[in-house]
């Protein structure tokens, strides 16, 4: 008797990674969901589907260019016209039409689940909308609080605000509606479908932005010895947006503080852009103290500047509604103590009980001036709080390892864990 066996082809199930905002290779920006298509892409077919127009550098991307890279994931691009600033009628306009185009994409080819981010909130639920119309899976990936964090920047008035913004949490809750999971950025934000909305029984997981650790690490390596500190300085750096969420004014006044009390050997670093860098710049020019103003710097670079600090700033005005931002994983995998202003109870009760540095008030520039004075003169303590922050990088933050847990509940949705 003989026994044959036929070796059938197993065939990979095919995702859609949709999102608006994701910097390609050699470009600004957030490299999250490039990472996470890379990660699933050994389990899955990928798609990354993504706009034209690459928001961090307001310009059209070289379609080109984006066709000669090589990945593991298909990249797909969907047409959107752009917009010059963040808070701007534009930008909405601009977002509709890329939506419309994101959902001729998901048309024209099959797809058992869909990852879409929010916000956008009228992509999710558009995106929503036609994943739940065609039976295929969808989850949303909380990022970032639409319209919350827009209302506290945004420069129209209350009765304007309550009509545009009524719109953002209409979608908001027709994504959350339309979703089979979610994925929060924070517990704070996995919890906003449930606790904003009364969605109730969908399986939510909290993955930390995170960073990708064996870069970073490279990028120390890289750039260390083209960074001078001299032996006597403090550093003191925040790196990041220079947005309206973010308190680099009250930095700037501690640091003139620390200057007229003979802290001259504290140094101030800020590096990153935004839409508040001349703002913050005209500040630092009307005080007496040691700022400096580094500007847009690779993150490879950043990853340098950082390790050689003693210690980073995760500097927030008191409205500001985010939780545990995309900084902090940068933050913690340099190894050095924290500074935290943010109101978030989430983080700053992490940022005590795992002990990676100390939580002020916002918007105080005597507390804060105190606050570095303190740390810098206990040596032990700051070293102590720097292994701890690269420990607990390592354990929670370091992507290689937590965006698994984003597989493991795709395989879930799909059955592929029966």
């Amino acid at each position: 008797m003989s026994i044959t066996i036929v070796n059938e082809e197993i065939k990979m199930k095919n995702i859609a990674i949709v999102t608006l905002a994701v910097a390609l290779e050699n470009e600004k920006g957030y490299s999250r969901f490039r990472f996470l298509a890379t990660v699933l892409s050994k389990y899955y077919n990928v798609d990354l589907i993504t706009s034209s127009f690459q928001h961090w550098e307001k310009k059209q991307r070289d379609r080109a260019a984006v066709d000669a890279m090589n990945t593991p994931y298909r990249i797909m691009i969907a047409d959107e016209p752009g917009y010059k600033k963040n808070v701007d009628f534009r930008r909405i306009y601009s977002h509709k039409v890329a939506v419309k185009n994101i959902i001729k994409i998901l048309k024209n080819n099959h797809y058992d689940l869909i990852y879409c981010i929010i916000p956008d909130n009228n992509m999710a639920a558009s995106v929503g909308g036609f994943a739940k119309s065609h039976g295929i899976k969808f989850i949303v990936d909380i990022e970032d609080l639409w319209p919350e964090a827009m209302e506290m920047i945004s420069p129209f008035s209350k009765g304007l605000n309550k009509v545009l913004f009524g719109t953002f949490r209409k979608t908001a809750y027709k994504a959350y509606l339309a979703a089979d999971a979610f994925v929060g950025t924070s517990d704070e934000y996995r919890d906003v479908p449930k606790n904003k909305y009364g969605i109730l029984q969908k399986p939510a997981i909290t993955v930390y932005v995170g960073v990708d650790l064996d870069d970073f690490d490279s990028g120390i390596r890289e750039f260390s010895n083209q960074i001078e500190k001299k032996g006597d300085e403090f550093w003191i750096t925040y790196a990041g947006n220079l947005g309206a969420s973010y308190d680099i004014g009250t930095l700037i006044k501690a640091g003139q503080i620390l200057y007229s009390r003979e802290q001259k050997d504290i140094k101030v670093k800020i590096l990153g852009g935004g839409p508040c860098e001349e703002e913050f710049k005209s500040i630092a020019m009307k005080k007496k103290c040691n700022v400096e103003f580094m500007g847009y710097t690779p993150y490879r670079k950043m990853a340098a500047y950082l390790s050689k600090s003693d210690i980073l700033i995760n500097s927030f005005v008191r409205k500001a509604p985010q939780s545990i931002v995309t900084k902090i994983g940068d933050y913690l995998a340099a190894g050095i103590p924290i500074i935290n202003t943010l109101a978030s109870p989430e983080f700053r009760k992490k940022v005590e009980h795992d002990g990676l540095g100390r939580n002020i008030i916002a918007e105080d520039p005597e507390k804060l001036a105190e606050m570095i004075f303190e740390m810098k003169n206990d040596k032990e303590e700051l070293d102590k709080m720097g292994k701890k922050s690269r420990l607990i990088c390592e354990a929670e933050f370091d992507r290689k390892v937590s965006y698994l847990k984003i597989k493991d509940l795709i395989d879930d949705l799909l059955g592929e864990n029966l």
